[in-house]
């Protein structure tokens, strides 16, 4: 088989990285990349010099060679990005959040079922991380029984005087619950094997950050499936200056025989590293270190595009994720 052959346009946030790294892993070659702001094109070219910059992007567009189009662009602008890629016959691969608005939501589902493409969100504290998926494998497997109940904890670094303008403008990131906690989204639906769930409350807020009105540094949600499995969604911008890594995200997933634990980053009680995982069964509590589990998405998500198939991640599973967070941000701001 050939190698996929993906280009990158717009690479406004880190998670770009991850992105590449995920496909050129799992064999994948990047033939250009677009960037309509120099000083991140130039850095960019500098950590990848084997990647040609592309000054227009209609060239990537019209390219018929690529087969995915890869973007990290501004949230605000993701979903014209995938349509536009998706009418010239690509796949899409963005970062979360794949939409800041229902409104694009909606385009962008119209499009896909139009070209038939797939367009695919890399949900990094999911598919990025190995604590995550070994606790996919574990749920799958029976481990706990039943999942009752997931709680899902993301604080992230703000780094305030580091972020750009658009990120404190609420119609560019798409509000708290859009922008940090699509993660969470995805997972309680993965975790869960849910098709849907309804919002039962919602909540976002700014706290300490009254220099910056558009900035959101709180957000909770409580939500709950058809089925009666219940989540619990809490994200912020208040992981401490202490703390040796940029947040201290968190996963608890209670079952009818057992509970796990993630401690995806790090772990405060002092075990050295990240990707910890805690499953407590009928037969005790044990600590399983998953660092040097596989990361599947990247070859998975390569032959879907090739065998035309949903391994890496459901395209409706991607697509209600979304709309979960944007009906919750929604649903908090109408609240306020």
């Amino acid at each position: 088989m050939r190698p996929l052959k993906f280009a990158v346009i717009g690479i406004n946030h880190d998670h770009i990285h991850g992105q590449i790294r995920a496909l050129r892993q799992a064999g994948a070659v990047c033939t250009g990349f677009h960037a309509a702001e120099d000083d991140l094109a130039t850095a960019f070219a500098a950590a990848y010099p084997d990647i040609p910059c592309v000054a227009e992007a209609d060239r990537l567009y019209e390219d018929p060679a690529i087969d995915v189009i890869v973007s990290a662009a501004i949230p605000g602008d993701r979903a014209d990005i995938a349509i536009r890629a998706m009418r010239h016959g690509k796949d899409v691969l963005l970062d979360k959040p794949g939409m800041t608005s229902l409104d694009q939501l909606e385009s962008v589902r119209l499009v896909q079922a139009e070209t038939r493409r797939i367009l695919s969100i890399l949900y990094s504290e999911h598919f990025e991380v190995p604590a995550t998926v070994k606790a996919g494998e574990l749920v799958a497997a029976g481990a706990i029984g039943e999942v009752v109940t997931m709680t899902g904890l993301g604080p992230h670094r703000l780094r305030k005087p580091q972020r750009p303008g658009w990120f404190f403008e609420r119609e560019r990131y798409g509000g708290i619950l859009v922008d940090i906690g699509a993660h969470q989204f995805e997972q309680f639906l993965f975790f869960t094997g849910a098709e849907d769930a309804d919002i039962l409350s919602a909540a976002v807020g700014n706290r300490a950050n009254a220099d910056r009105p558009g900035l959101q540094d709180v957000g909770d949600v409580h939500l709950r499936t058809p089925g009666g499995v219940t989540g619990y969604i809490r994200v912020d911008w208040f992981t401490p200056d202490g703390l040796p890594v940029w947040g201290d995200g968190r996963l608890f997933i209670t079952g009818t025989h057992g509970t796990i634990e993630l401690r995806k980053y790090v772990d405060v009680a002092g075990r050295p590293g990240g990707d910890h995982l805690f499953l407590t069964d009928r037969k005790g509590m044990q600590h399983i270190d998953c660092s040097a589990v596989e990361l599947p998405f990247g070859r998975q998500f390569i032959a879907d595009v090739f065998e035309r198939t949903e391994t890496a991640m459901p395209q409706a599973r991607c697509f209600k994720a979304m709309e979960l967070a944007l009906r919750a941000q929604q649903h908090a701001e109408e609240a306020e």
